[in-house]
């Protein structure tokens, strides 16, 4: 199956740049991926040769300040949905479905919120609750490296530059093989066992290349985590799959569980044999599937 792909940039309405690839089968089921918190469009092999087996065509975009996108200084979650749509109008989509990891989470989420006439479903993987969830012990359960993060945000910007200035350069200076060090706080057993091998050198590659050109983009994810999103998202409307790993140590569980009970007619699959991780590595077969029959369920 093809993992060839292409990498271009589209024109956002305020004149910003966004930049995305594109694979898989270029005429399937347009799948927008909102990725991870620190990471870029740079498409992971095995994800493309599912989408070509499926007949998708999996597109993923640079978040701004993040590779070749242009920053957006001061941006919430929400206001990734103006970006979707410029992508989506670039590309000729009208309908498309989306899925969004980690640091993605949220902005799929937005994305299902926000555009419910073009959005057909969404798979949420491992995402992060909002803040300002009620009820929600936000940092219960998580690794301290990312503990450590988000009360150096919540100091103030001074703090915050400090601490990003550090984790910056703790994965700039790392390597595949390491990476399992730099992360061990954050890695249960289940990931443990997949940050190794083609796994650690994509995650970083990828990373690396998101953040070399200019690490805002990462800043400004971590503001947006750390304020409210834009929206509620008991006002989701479109189908929603939430995967959550028990042991995962980058986003809790309890965020997990919180949005499952908050997510109106939310189809919930946590299981305790994942972790964070393992999620886009084991799983992304099963999100492909499930939004693929969505997409033809609901018509042309």
């Amino acid at each position: 199956m093809s993992s060839v792909h292409e990498t271009h940039s589209v024109r956002a309405p305020d004149g910003r740049t966004l930049t995305l690839s594109e694979g898989g089968d270029p005429d399937g089921v347009p799948v927008l991926v909102h990725v991870g918190t620190p990471s870029g469009c740079l498409p992971y092999q095995p994800h493309l040769e599912d989408a070509a087996r499926r007949g998708i065509r999996l597109i993923a975009y640079d978040r701004p300040g993040y590779g070749g996108s242009t920053r957006k200084a001061g941006r919430n979650v929400a206001d990734c949905t103006a970006d979707v749509v410029a992508i989506c109008d670039a590309l000729g989509i009208e309908r498309f479905c989306a899925w969004g990891v980690s640091g993605g989470g949220p902005h799929v989420l937005a994305t299902a919120a926000f555009l419910a006439e073009r959005c057909v479903a969404v798979a949420s993987l491992a995402s992060i609750a909002p803040i300002d969830a009620e009820g929600l012990d936000f940092t219960a359960g998580m690794g301290k490296s990312n503990v450590e993060s988000f009360e150096a945000v919540l100091a103030g910007e001074e703090t915050h530059r400090a601490r990003h200035e550090q984790d910056l350069q703790d994965l700039l200076g790392t390597t595949p093989e390491r990476l399992v060090e730099v992360w061990g706080s954050l890695l249960g057993p289940a990931d443990r066992e997949v940050a190794t091998g083609e796994v650690a050198t994509f995650l970083l590659d990828n990373a690396t290349a998101a953040v070399t050109p200019s690490s805002a983009g990462w800043f400004d994810d971590d503001i947006a985590f750390s304020k409210p999103w834009g929206f509620e998202v008991s006002s989701i409307q479109v189908p929603v799959l939430l995967m959550h790993g028990e042991q995962d140590l980058f986003v809790p569980y309890g965020h997990g569980l919180w949005l499952a009970e908050h997510i109106p007619e939310v189809d919930a699959r946590l299981s305790a044999e994942d972790g964070h991780l393992t999620l886009p590595e084991r799983r992304i077969g099963e999100v492909h599937a499930w939004l693929v029959e969505r997409f033809v369920a609901g018509g042309p």
